[in-house]
């Protein structure tokens, strides 16, 4: 369970303040499978990175009562100088896992073959979305934060991706970020609406996206 007590996040740009989170109470409950909705620059990726931990809220406490995974799709997970090895490395240190069995799992499953050995500055975008993915497969975790990367690769791939993912989720929650329905039905049970620093919790992901759909044509 992570849960979000008075918390309010807001930043500093060139046109002025934008607030992302105003002093909001929500529960993202175990046992159920979230898909985060919001229209380009809500912060539904600040907002991931705050149940990670990996940013802080301005007020307010973000609780996890649950061991949760790195943001999936956050660039800065990784160092770029490093190679995808060292990378992997240091992360099974941080979250206490086996080194030698995550990996074998991750330089198996990503097929990046060479490219495990050399920098990660020098991957292409989709070759850090493997590394990244395979990783967050490496080490369990009770909750899986997503951030629009579940469908990367050829077709094949991706394949692999979904299998490995459902079977996952047999045993772990998902709070998932992405633009396409599709994805967030076949993953999701349950959804949220980003909007003007309002964060909103349904009970199901047809309400959600029945509700998200209503407010992105009436503008608002």
């Amino acid at each position: 369970m992570i849960t979000l007590d008075r918390v309010s996040k807001v930043y500093r740009t060139r046109d002025g303040r934008k607030t992302v989170l105003d002093d909001v109470n929500a529960t993202f409950e175990p046992g159920h499978n979230f898909g985060i909705l919001g229209v380009n620059g809500a912060g539904k990726s600040t907002l991931i990175r705050l149940l990670a931990g990996s940013e802080l809220p301005d007020r307010g406490v973000v609780r996890r009562h649950a061991r949760v995974s790195f943001p999936l799709g956050f660039t800065g997970t990784f160092h770029g100088s490093l190679s995808g090895r060292e990378n992997v490395s240091f992360l099974a240190r941080v979250y206490g896992a086996r080194m030698r069995a995550v990996i074998d799992y991750v330089e198996a499953f990503s097929e990046l073959d060479e490219y495990f050995h050399m920098p990660v500055n020098t991957y292409s975008a989709g070759m850090r979305a493997r590394l990244a993915f395979a990783t967050c497969l490496a080490i369990d975790f009770d909750v899986y934060l997503i951030d629009e990367v579940t469908e990367i690769g050829d077709h094949r791939f991706r394949r692999k991706c979904a299998e490995a993912f459902r079977e996952r989720m047999q045993r772990s929650d998902v709070i998932l970020v992405t633009h396409n329905p599709h994805t967030l039905r076949q993953y999701c049970d349950r959804g949220a609406i980003l909007a003007d620093g309002e964060l909103a919790l349904y009970d199901d992901i047809s309400t959600a996206l029945g509700r998200y759909h209503r407010m992105v044509q009436e503008g608002r």
